[in-house]
């Protein structure tokens, strides 16, 4: 997918006609993460101005800014954006398991985000985004503020098309570079790195996910049924009838990928594509990027979102 075409995909955020909840919001900066987290607030939601965090025609989020933590015991849940993304991205299922009672964290993952996407096409980037997620937990565990809200021993994971990808390295795949190397024939960097053999050993593990959510996820070359062997946690796992072929995200990957997995996932299909797992779009979004808000006739994005968010909850109380 062209660097233009990715920008363009984390500005979906910018105008959306889904609800708007009252999860509390607590903007997270620090020299090595940039996102927001989500937990329980009974307050009515507002604007909450993004500011050095915003994304292109993004700038805010709903709810109710730096709200009173309550609770006790909460479980945690981590997100993890598709490539180019931004951390509120998903923001609507954020806000769902919020108004539910989890915390719900995001970042947008250094050099493959809306701002700068100088990393997405490199090697290195498919090992630096599982970093950043254990880097997250660290922090939500160590280091937030109020970090005494969350139950350590119930932390989920949930991430969309790249994101998925990071899912399935944490929860303890590996990487099949060798079979990588015989579906990359362009001569890019990164193709160029991988028939090198200078790739990435040792990706991080986090064994304290317990449970995880996976959309989409891409890119698939890499994982074979062996490579998924070690992964022994609860998933829920979606996949689109239709994909993004003309942007790499191919259905039959993603479907010969999630019937390899071990143990016996929580698989959904939707009836529609790649790209209907992002919140649906205003009229004015449709009209201006059409390409990642067109869905089949008959498919309701915003129904599906329903749906989904409702499925996601309920596979995480199940689970953690």
């Amino acid at each position: 997918m062209g660097l233009k075409t990715w920008s363009a995909y984390c500005l979906l955020l910018c105008c959306f006609a889904y609800p708007a909840r009252g999860a509390g919001i607590q903007l997270l900066e620090t020299p090595t993460l940039a996102g927001a987290i989500w937990y329980p607030c009974p307050a009515k939601p507002q604007s909450v101005p993004l500011g050095r965090l915003a994304v292109p025609f993004t700038d805010f989020l709903e709810g109710v800014k730096d709200c009173p933590g309550t609770g006790a015991k909460l479980p945690l849940v981590v997100f993890s954006h598709g490539r180019s993304g931004w951390f509120g991205l998903h923001h609507d299922t954020a806000e769902a398991l919020a108004d539910a009672g989890f915390v719900v964290a995001a970042i947008s993952h250094p050099g493959d985000n809306g701002n700068d996407s100088s990393q997405s096409e490199t090697l290195s980037n498919w090992a630096s985004r599982s970093v950043d997620m254990v880097h997250l937990i660290d922090f939500m565990l160590k280091d937030w503020k109020d970090r005494d809200v969350i139950d350590p021993s119930k932390i989920g994971f949930f991430g969309f098309s790249k994101g998925g990808f990071t899912g399935l390295v944490l929860a303890g795949a590996t990487l099949d570079f060798q079979r990588t190397a015989s579906f990359c024939k362009n001569n890019s960097p990164f193709c160029e790195q991988v028939r090198s053999g200078d790739v990435p050993n040792n990706l991080p593990r986090d064994a304290r996910i317990r449970a995880a959510v996976i959309a989409d996820p891409a890119p698939t070359v890499a994982f074979t049924k062996s490579t998924l062997s070690s992964i022994d946690i609860p998933m829920q796992v979606w996949r689109s009838e239709a994909g993004a072929k003309d942007r790499g995200i191919d259905p039959e990957g993603v479907a010969r990928v999630l019937n390899a997995l071990p143990g016996q996932p929580e698989v959904h299909v939707v009836p529609a594509g790649h790209f209907a797992f992002l919140s649906p779009c205003s009229a004015e979004l449709a009209t201006n990027l059409p390409r990642f808000c067109t869905d089949p006739p008959g498919f309701d994005r915003a129904a599906f979102h329903r749906d989904f968010d409702a499925s996601v909850l309920r596979f995480f109380r199940e689970h953690l």
